[in-house]
């Protein structure tokens, strides 16, 4: 079921389009585009739907968050199951308006995936596996609002379900934050059927690997902080995280080809980001210090074995990993310390503007 993006077909040649343009023809991405899409969902609402779909912006909902299903961590807010074709069309606009092209694709690919991961689990219990009883079903995504969407105003909305929880916080109308932002995979590669070799994260992975495997013995030995994978993603669905320990190599210990490989795993979270937001978290991480970047990993190299990575600076954390159904199951996420949920820039509003 096809809910929230276009036949594969269309999305394979957009795909190449888009890497044949290099970047270069990029679609404008702002808060402004947000809070009109937004507005243009919720007046697009029931009276009913309006009501699971809003909240106060001071609401503790806005920081309720996790990646798992909601069988096992239940959510508030409207589901696409709930909507019409011509809500869920709004829905898209919403999505297209925080993330980059790639991004809006990874998304829906990830929702889409719900389904055959459902007939996956199907089988498994009919063979006797004891394959969780889970809901799969990619019409069970959440979307919320938080505040009234403004141009000028302080407000947020997210939309967040199984292995997709995307969270923005806009605030004096202009400044955006977009973390936690988390993308999972369930397969990491689909083994089997017509959908045989497809890999929604493979930038992720891909990326960490190749880095790794570029490093000499030394460096090896200093970037592998363990040969047994972390079972998941440290900081697991905290709403504050801090820096994890400083293992790894860091990015002063690189040759020049090296940092480029560094920078192409940044860039693979970063470019799911919508334009200008990812340029503001490239500049912040220049202006933190790139030297100050470390990486780690742990578990196997060899591609299909349970691995996990981090990439770590002053201002940020990314943390992989691809440990669970042996090695085929991804949870990866970006982190800010004082950004997550718009933190620091409410704490800078808050100085500036009288309460």
């Amino acid at each position: 079921m096809q809910l929230l993006r276009a036949p594969r077909v269309v999305m394979a040649a957009v795909c190449v389009a888009a890497g044949l343009a290099g970047g270069l023809v990029a679609a404008e991405r702002s808060s402004a585009s947000m809070a009109t899409a937004a507005a243009s969902f919720l007046g697009s609402l029931s009276p009913e739907q309006r009501q699971k779909a809003t909240f106060a912006f001071e609401s503790d909902e806005r920081t309720h968050w996790h990646f798992i299903p909601a069988d096992a961590f239940p959510r508030k807010g409207l589901t696409l199951k709930e909507m019409n074709e011509g809500q869920r069309e709004r829905v898209r606009g919403l999505l297209k308006a925080g993330l980059s092209q790639r991004g809006y694709l990874t998304a829906t690919q990830i929702m889409d995936l719900e389904a055959l991961l459902g007939q996956i689990e199907q089988r498994n219990r009919t063979s006797g596996s004891g394959a969780e009883n889970m809901v799969r079903d990619p019409e069970r995504y959440f979307v919320s609002v938080f505040g009234t969407p403004s141009s000028t105003a302080t407000w947020g909305w997210r939309v967040e379900g199984h292995h997709v929880s995307l969270q923005f916080t806009i605030v004096n109308g202009t400044l955006v934050a977009n973390s936690p932002f988390f993308f999972g995979s369930n397969p990491a590669e689909v083994r089997e059927g017509p959908q045989a070799g497809l890999r929604i994260l493979a930038q992720r992975e891909d990326t960490a690997r190749a880095l790794v495997t570029a490093l000499d013995a030394g460096q090896r030995a200093k970037a592998v902080i363990q040969n047994v994978a972390l079972n998941d993603i440290v900081t697991e669905n905290k709403v504050k995280v801090d820096p994890l320990s400083p293992v790894g190599i860091g990015a002063d210990a690189l040759t020049g080809a090296q940092r480029d490989l560094l920078i192409k795993v940044v860039e693979a979270y970063t470019g799911a980001m919508a334009d200008d937001l990812a340029a503001e978290r490239m500049a912040q991480l220049k202006k933190a210090g790139l030297d100050k970047i470390t990486f780690a990993w742990a578990g196997e190299l060899e591609r299909g074995k349970k691995h996990y990575y981090r990439v770590q600076g002053p201002t940020f954390l990314i943390e992989f990993d691809n440990t669970q159904n042996n090695g085929n199951h991804i949870h990866s996420v970006w982190r800010d310390f004082n950004g997550d949920f718009g933190r620091d820039l409410l704490r800078e509003h808050l100085k500036t503007v009288a309460h």
